[in-house]
């Protein structure tokens, strides 16, 4: 079973082969115009998968060495996203799967972030508990078996992805803000500012219902409140302390990623930790979740960063559990959804 898959939900054009659950092509153009904007402008964005997704799509066929008449199903995000990102692909999936007389496979884009670690060759065993942390999404999720899950925590307000995006721009870093301040925190100290970890859990061994809660948005406006304090500003901005700043900040966010994933995994007791979304590829959060698992007799997977960001590979995975395993399908009459959530 050969299976063409798209995600166009933001700014990243992609298109993969899979046959039976293994991956063959991926392609993905990413849209450069909107760094100068600092953030993702909804019409450019369309207006780029209108010119990229037959070429991408193309090219995905090509890497695969297989022609679209050996196509068996069509996979497609149709939600959360930008409205008119999500029409693009969706309505080529539409004509694609119509004009070959095949079936049409919508996926939830988390969905497909839940699921991006089984395109790695070292997979979590079910159950395990899910991670996803990106620019719109911060939650964990108990996933009991294919398609069953339960959510136990989400944020708040800001995504840990967005904090890292509105702190880089604070400190003048541009945009994207994550592997920027990643990079720069290497070189600092992270103990040199205190900033805030907000709803940690009392303990490694202690779990309340409102521990799986996240917020981000406080540290956020702590990093805003030492910046003041500091004046800093384009004339005043020691490199040092800017990655000090950055360390500081990354080490909060982790510490409490961290804490909220192990403890969760010992609620449940699972063994099996998977870690998915845009920051899923900071250096920081996976060497500390490695090894903060490794010590409680746990595993984190990772899938490499090429799988972290948007991408047609995990909606493929996704849409391999969902149609080949357990033949959910959707019909020519889906709609593109923008504020889809995840079902449980």
């Amino acid at each position: 079973m050969k299976l063409l898959a798209i995600e166009s939900s933001c700014d990243e054009c992609s298109a993969a082969v899979l046959e039976d659950g293994s991956l063959k092509s991926v392609v993905i153009s990413s849209q450069l115009v909107h760094s100068e904007f600092g953030g993702v402008v909804p019409e450019l964005a369309s207006r780029a998968h209108m010119e990229l997704i037959i070429p991408v799509v193309e090219e995905s066929l090509k890497k695969a060495s297989v022609t679209k008449e050996e196509i068996d199903s069509v996979a497609v995000t149709y939600g959360p996203g930008l409205a008119g990102s999500l029409i693009v692909g969706l309505s080529f999936a539409k004509a694609f799967a119509a004009s070959r007389g095949i079936p049409i496979v919508g996926v939830n884009h988390m969905e497909g972030h839940l699921y991006s670690a089984f395109l790695e060759d070292d997979k979590p065993e079910f159950p395990f508990i899910s991670l996803i942390v990106s620019g719109g999404h911060t939650m964990l999720i108990h996933v009991k078996e294919p398609y069953s899950h339960e959510l136990l925590g989400q944020t708040r307000d800001d995504a840990a992805g967005e904090a890292f995006d509105k702190v880089a721009k604070l400190l003048g870093l541009g945009y994207p803000g994550g592997p920027v301040i990643d990079k720069l925190a290497k070189d600092g100290d992270p103990r040199a500012f205190n900033f805030p970890r907000a709803f940690m859990p009392r303990s490694a061994n202690s779990w309340s219902s409102e521990s799986f809660e996240f917020s981000f948005s406080g540290i956020k406006t702590s990093v805003l409140y030492l910046l003041r304090d500091l004046k800093y500003g384009t004339e005043n901005r020691d490199d040092k302390v800017v990655r000090d700043i950055c360390a500081s900040f990354q080490a909060a966010v982790v510490d409490v990623l961290v804490a909220k994933t192990i403890t969760a995994a010992q609620k449940f007791n699972v063994r099996s930790i998977a870690v998915a979304g845009g920051v899923a590829a900071n250096r920081g959060l996976r060497e500390s979740l490695r090894a903060a698992a490794v010590s409680m007799g746990m595993k984190a997977f990772f899938p490499r960063p090429l799988y972290c960001t948007d991408n047609a590979a995990m909606i493929g995975i996704a849409a391999h559990f969902k149609y080949l395993k357990y033949g959910m399908v959707s019909d020519l009459t889906l709609l593109p959804t923008p504020n889809l959530s995840l079902s449980f």
